[in-house]
């Protein structure tokens, strides 16, 4: 029941992402389809050109979906139009291959009959050829086309959006009725498309044209509908699927300012960039990353105080912390270390100067006059299991935590970089599958503990918020929060320096007031 109603009140969302997801799929195979049977038809004319292009082909195929995906971002930006191009590559293979079998073996004889008749080349073509491998041209446009449907739940990752918006976001939180209420409607189109191409294989050859033109045209239109009715707005935003949904994220900031924006879906990695490049014009992001410097952006004044403290610590699972007590003084070298302008300068060397991240932290370390040794956390028999979110600064305190534990003490390490969302790296240090990660106060209190800021006298007092986070994890979840390093990380929206500027927009309440039209 829990299940039905998740669909039911997100029926919306569910219906607009499917669109989006038919779009992406009906554009990439009308372009897959035209060029690929052409190339089909000029490899039957051209033998010697059909086992370098068929081989070029197939590699494309055996390219990562999301290596893909990353080549094209730099070049076509996000949205769309890599989605498009990316699942047109894809779905090549299959339509060349099957064209340039399919009329490679007609007949033989049938082709020299026809000749015989007095049929030229494109008469050859057009009357006997196409017709009689038909069936097998339509079967790879039918394999092309499931294909791509599973394959466009990943162009979600671009903000192109799509079913696979509701599968990262599910998978951020750890939720099953968003990762279903996304996989089972790309499955049932999946099956739909499918058996809609089975049914056009079987008709008479003379009623196929009509049959494809009717289908093409009635997705158009249900697409035109089902689009029609979206509101425009002032901004675009690019959020991550976790910001979205939790309870520290948008939600509750748009209740608190209203913000109507057009939200566009993105891995977390990519937002930055997409602010920097125009594709979106607000983000959500960390107050200490170094990409704020980087891109030359503006974080907005949280000015009526929504989120939390987020200081960072390391949370140790209790049982991890009994059979080895030493990991409290070695990690508690870095402690209140870290200030805010300290981390930002790290996560700029990693981002902004590549720098590698074991040799970040080292360089840190030895700033504090700690030696250490950056071959860290590689171990194929570990002590202590470290875990990160898929974010550099997460990335760069685990390198940190993995230095200090193996030179400090006499235990090995392993690290296991980049969870996909809080309450899976959560559920993976309760159950014991990792061992110790960074987490941030604010996130623990609204996100973990899910209290309100109404459970504690100041919410806005780092140590009130740190004390109770590390009271009520010992209680509830046998973990341990030990001292804080330092800096607090709080969630910022930010714009592009000069684009806030140009628009007057310093504080979150300006860029409400800018959306309304106050």
């Amino acid at each position: 029941m829990d299940f039905w109603n998740f669909i039911i009140s997100h029926l919306d969302e569910i219906r607009d992402q499917t669109v989006e997801h038919l779009i992406l799929t009906i554009a990439s195979m009308v372009l897959a389809t035209s060029i690929g049977i052409s190339i089909g038809i000029l490899l039957t004319r051209f033998e010697k050109l059909s086992n370098p292009v068929l081989a070029v082909v197939g590699i494309i195929q055996t390219i990562p979906s999301l290596a893909l995906l990353g080549f094209l971002l730099p070049i076509f930006g996000i949205g769309v139009t890599p989605a498009i191009i990316a699942l047109f590559l894809y779905g090549l293979l299959p339509i060349v291959r099957n064209t340039y079998t399919g009329i490679t073996e007609v007949d033989p004889s049938v082709k020299d009959a026809s000749v015989g008749m007095g049929m030229t080349n494109s008469q050859l073509l057009r009357y006997v050829e196409l017709p009689l491998a038909f069936p097998v041209i339509l079967a790879g446009i039918r394999t092309a086309t499931v294909i791509n449907v599973g394959i466009a739940t990943l162009c979600a990752l671009i903000a192109a959006g799509g079913l696979g918006e509701f599968i990262f976001r599910g998978i951020s939180l750890n939720n099953q009725h968003m990762i279903l209420a996304g996989a089972i409607p790309a499955s049932i189109l999946a099956i739909l498309l499918d058996t809609t191409i089975g049914f056009i294989q079987k008709k008479p050859a003379s009623k196929r044209t009509w049959v494809i033109i009717g289908v093409a045209s009635l997705l158009i239109v249900s697409g035109f509908f089902a689009t029609g009715s979206r509101s425009e707005s002032r901004l675009i935003a690019g959020f991550n699927y976790e910001f979205i949904e939790r309870e520290d994220g948008f939600t509750g900031l748009d209740a608190l300012y209203n913000l109507p924006m057009e939200i566009k879906e993105m891995e977390i990695s990519l937002m930055y960039q997409a602010l920097y490049n125009g594709d979106v014009d607000v983000i959500d992001g960390f107050s200490t990353d170094g990409r704020i410097k980087e891109f030359n952006l503006k974080s907005l004044v949280d000015d009526k105080n929504y989120f939390p403290p987020y200081y960072a610590a390391p949370v140790v699972n209790g049982n991890t912390l009994e059979k080895y007590p030493e990991i409290t003084e070695a990690l508690s070298l870095i402690a209140n270390q870290l200030d805010d302008e300290k981390m930002a300068e790290l996560n700029y060397l990693v981002d902004g100067q590549k720098q590698e991240l074991a040799e970040v932290a080292n360089t840190f370390l030895k700033e504090l006059n700690i030696y250490t040794s950056t071959d860290a956390g590689n171990s194929d028999e570990p002590d202590i299991i470290i875990g990160s979110k898929a974010f550099t600064e997460n990335f760069l305190l685990a390198h940190l935590f993995a230095q200090l534990i193996e030179n400090k003490t006499s235990l090995k390490t392993k690290l296991q970089l980049g969870f996909g969302g809080t309450k899976l790296i959560f559920d993976a240090i309760r159950t014991g599958e990792i061992d110790i990660y960074p987490e941030y106060t604010g996130t623990g209190y609204l996100v973990l503990l899910q209290k309100s800021s109404k459970d504690v006298s100041d919410f806005t007092d780092p140590d009130v918020i740190y004390n109770d986070v590390k009271k009520e994890f010992i209680e509830r979840h046998n973990l341990h929060w030990l001292e804080p390093l330092g800096f607090n990380n709080t969630f910022a929206l930010m714009m592009r320096t000069k684009h806030a500027d140009s628009l007057q927009i310093t504080t979150v309440s300006g860029l409400s007031d800018y959306l309304n039209g106050k």
